[in-house]
């Protein structure tokens, strides 16, 4: 019965990591398609995808204020409509071949992820026992994988043309309809059974249930959550790297149809979920899940830099595997006897997505001057900062 009960929410839930996923992947055929329709270079292509991503850093606190004030539900019904917005946006991009403008377009979708993510992750997280939070994340966390290399191959379909042909105007068919399904997404999310739920001690009768944080007066006497999002930021920063590099990379190798390697990253995402999914928490604690994935980026991470090019492209399929459990790891890690704070400090977690917006970017500039195999460095440092909040930083609440 009590599997029954948040069996039909994850199912809401799961399409929502799924469009956050599709959405993200889109940028995977954007970034090879600006650089050769519009000449810029990669970093300056990688922009898009700091446009999407420095929207959580202005609007994961107003959304927070923003839950507060309507709920989750309506939240989630209003960011399927922001999407709506954007992408009817990339239209005009396209016919005037403005990169500011497929930079705004960018920006609008990246506000509705912003608003997406601010409400389905604390709401996940705290839809059941924190201990087994990361298990759940993991099932939401296969859902977002599929999507992300969904979105190229789908956009290659319905545009019926291999990247090296496409014109930007092509774009605009495909686009129009990502728009319009959201407007469906929107109302559907209206009428969806989601409860409006609180986390332990969040209420101000039952402060009391969650003693750490009964005494505190702010955010900010939470070291766990602040490590957690500087952890968050980096980890974000560079899986962003791996799902969404694998076809410009394909592409600067010169290899056929490069649209098909955004498959690899879902790969190692997935065998990592499905591994979450069966071993936490009864086996394997969420601690001890990012202990071992950070090992495992770190070794992905040297195995891309130093493999023979053409086959350090399936290495990426390691760095994926490492970050799988990350998110479904820091996240409960961080956000654990946050009592009457949770919402703020998920707050501080969605602005860690930032990251997505700035690592990439450094990684499309270090392309360009040093080539995009080496680009791969800077996984390196990030990771090690993963495995030193795994080891240290998650624990200095219980000090």
């Amino acid at each position: 019965m009590r599997r029954n009960k948040y069996l039909m929410p994850l199912i809401y839930i799961g399409v929502m990591y799924f469009t956050v996923g599709f959405t993200l992947g889109v940028n995977s055929y954007l970034v090879p398609l600006l650089q050769s329709a519009l000449h810029v270079s990669a970093g300056q292509s990688y922009l898009v995808l700091a446009a999407n991503f420095a929207a959580f850093l202005l609007f994961a606190y107003p959304t927070s204020l923003l839950i507060r004030k309507i709920g989750y539900k309506r939240t989630m019904s209003l960011a399927f409509l922001c999407y709506a917005i954007g992408f009817v946006l990339f239209v005009p991009s396209a016919s005037l071949r403005s990169l500011p403008l497929f930079l705004a377009a960018s920006f609008v979708c990246g506000t509705a992820n912003a608003t997406l993510q601010s409400a389905i992750n604390p709401y996940v997280t705290i839809l059941g026992p924190i201990d087994s939070a990361a298990r759940r994340m993991s099932i939401m966390g296969i859902c977002n994988a599929f999507a992300w290399p969904t979105a190229p191959i789908v956009l290659a379909w319905v545009i019926g043309k291999p990247l090296g042909q496409v014109a930007l105007t092509d774009i605009s068919k495909p686009f129009l309809m990502i728009a319009a399904v959201s407007v469906v997404l929107s109302l559907v999310m209206l009428k969806a059974p989601l409860e409006e739920i609180k986390a332990v001690g969040e209420d101000e009768e039952s402060v009391a249930d969650c003693p750490y944080a009964a005494g505190k007066t702010s955010i900010w006497q939470f070291p766990h959550l602040i490590l957690g999002g500087l952890t968050l930021f980096l980890y974000v920063g560079v899986e962003t790297v791996a799902d969404a590099t694998t076809v410009d990379y394909a592409a600067s190798l010169g290899l056929p149809n490069p649209d098909r390697y955004a498959v690899l990253p879902s790969i190692g995402m997935v065998t990592g979920y499905v591994c979450g999914i069966l071993l936490i928490p009864r086996r394997l604690s969420q601690n001890k899940a990012l202990r071992i994935c950070s090992f495992v980026a770190i070794l992905g991470s040297l195995l891309v830099i130093f493999a023979p090019a053409r086959l350090s492209i399936y290495c990426v399929m390691f760095i994926s595997l490492g970050c799988s459990l990350m998110y479904p790891s820091i996240w409960p890690l961080a956000i654990v006897d946050l009592g009457r704070f949770t919402k703020t400090g998920s707050s501080v977690l969605v602005s860690g997505i930032v990251g997505g917006a700035v690592i990439p970017t450094l990684f499309g500039f270090m392309k360009d001057a040093w080539g995009n195999q080496n680009a791969y460095w800077i996984c390196l440092p990030c990771f090690l900062a993963v495995m030193l909040y795994a080891f240290w930083g998650c624990k200095i609440r219980t000090r």
